[in-house]
């Protein structure tokens, strides 16, 4: 249905796409897979029409096809589906999906009753329940992507290209997703499924192209591949271990972090912990079992009702993150575009945003500082950019995730707490992740991790911490801790 062959794309000196060749057939669901940097996210935007390729053509059904923006690529029958919706919240569902196409009747006014039977209709022909009705305001991710997806019916799209859709999704709307996504392959579309997961992969796609460094590397049936040598494919090396062992001569000391019945109304209650000198606790949960919440108060972000928190037998102030940093605290929060970075600044900027007073004189910042700063954390954790005077914004997702620890590791924290730290990135840079938090637990620094990947928990943690309805549910040992009983305690079914 539509065939790549040869697209480069560049911006200056940066080749983010070379040669790169892609094959999507009506049907099929076909897999894009890559470390981040790889040049996903540029091709995508050439089948969006955002980017005109320096080299290359572009043909459907035969036919070359010049996209000159998101106008002829809608035209053309090609919808993308984004990790991040971007719906107009005070509008309802059916504006959302008619906006600026709008049916109309007599004196050229709005026919809301036929916008609403049609967008019910392309609901209905998806398989899901949304009132068509109801603003786009508080619709979950995983509905708002719904939304986009019949938008994009609406437009008669042939080809869907999902862009990473599961990153933020519990497993019950994957599966809702992956449904939809499903049917619309049987009915003839062609779906082009970007992600790190590589069980969504196998379990949706047929096929499976690999990219590294902005070039093609190959393209196989999924059923003649398996994950290592996907992994090995797109790194370029053998990731011998996902989770580093702990080093024969760490050792747990003296209580870093103590929480101790930590309460905050419609949120969590009586929520008490210990972490470690030298140990990675990971806190684990479903969905809305309240963890974010819990290291957010920990961290002073969001005032807490009762309790305390005590860093080194010293009790914090509630609500005071400057107090916290100062204790020697740091949060790597879950999202990195909204609540870790300044997208706007630039690279060395962001990296040494919690340091500017100690980087500054008289006063005002020194800027041969700030960069011999920032320039020592992005080396140390090769953050691929290609300048640090470039905006945050220009980077992978996975180098923004680097930026974000860099700035946090320059302060010397004496308990770093992660929230979904590998979430949005590929597995090479999850591998690398892995290694910094435990060689941080072995110089050590008190690490409390949140993951919603069971893997990760169970391979990083040495005590897991599970959280049920905003209580703490279990705390079980790296001997004992199983998928099974994290999840009877996520459940509420194991025993504290």
């Amino acid at each position: 249905m539509l065939v790549l062959e040869g697209v480069s794309k560049s911006f200056g000196a940066v080749a983010a796409l070379r040669d790169v060749r892609l094959e999507l057939r009506g049907g099929e669901a076909h897999a894009l897979v890559g470390e981040n940097g790889a040049g996903k996210s540029t091709l995508v935007k050439v089948l969006a029409g955002a980017h005109a390729p320096d080299a290359g053509t572009i043909t459907l059904d035969g036919a070359p096809l010049r996209l000159s923006g998101p106008a002829d690529a809608r035209d053309a029958g090609i919808a993308v589906i984004y990790q991040e919706p971007t719906l107009f919240p005070d509008l309802t569902v059916a504006e959302n999906i008619f906006i600026g196409r709008q049916p109309l009747r007599s004196l050229r006014r709005v026919d809301t009753a036929a916008m609403r039977s049609r967008a019910a209709a392309l609901f209905e022909r998806l398989g899901v329940h949304i009132d068509p009705d109801r603003p786009a305001r508080g619709l979950s991710i995983a509905d708002q992507q719904l939304v986009e997806i019949a938008k994009a019916l609406s437009f008669d799209a042939r080809i869907l290209v999902m862009d990473e859709p599961t990153a933020a999704l519990s497993g019950v709307e994957v599966e809702r997703l992956f449904a939809v996504a499903r049917g619309l392959r049987d009915g003839g579309a062609a779906v082009l499924f970007i992600s790190h997961r590589f069980d969504e992969v196998f379990s949706l796609c047929q096929r499976i192209t690999v990219m590294r460094d902005g070039r093609w590397v190959s393209t196989d049936a999924a059923a003649d591949l398996t994950v290592e040598e996907v992994v090995r494919r797109m790194v370029g090396r053998e990731v011998s271990s996902m989770y580093p062992a702990r080093t024969a001569t760490a050792t747990t000391g003296a209580a870093r972090l103590e929480v101790r019945g930590l309460g905050r109304a419609g949120a969590f209650t009586d929520v008490s912990f210990t972490v470690h000198a030298g140990e990675v606790v990971a806190l684990a949960g479903l969905v809305g079992a309240g963890r974010s919440e819990v290291i957010r108060a920990v961290f002073g972000v969001d005032r807490h009702d009762t309790g305390e928190v005590l860093v080194d037998g010293r009790p914090l102030p509630k609500g005071n993150v400057a107090a916290a940093i100062a204790a020697g605290l740091a949060l790597v929060p879950e999202d990195r575009r909204q609540q870790g970075l300044v997208m706007e600044l630039s690279v060395e900027r962001n990296a040494t945003l919690p340091r500017r007073w100690s980087l500054s004189r008289l006063g005002l910042l020194f800027g041969p500082s700030e960069r011999g700063e920032a320039r020592t954390w992005t080396e140390r954790l090769q953050v691929k950019a290609a300048r640090l005077s470039d905006p945050v914004a220009t980077l992978s997702g996975g180098n923004q995730q680097k930026v974000v620890l860099a700035k946090w590791l320059s302060t010397a924290p004496r308990v770093l707490i992660v929230d979904e730290p590998t979430r949005g990135i590929d597995v090479g840079t999850k591998a690398e992740v892995h290694r910094l938090l435990r060689g941080l637990a072995d110089d050590g620094v008190a690490v409390l991790m949140v993951s919603s990947e069971l893997p990760e928990v169970l391979g990083m943690a040495d005590r897991v911490l599970v959280m049920h309805e905003g209580r703490l549910a279990a705390d079980i040992p790296r001997t004992r801790a199983d998928e099974e009983s994290v999840m009877l305690a996520a459940t509420g079914q194991g025993a504290a």
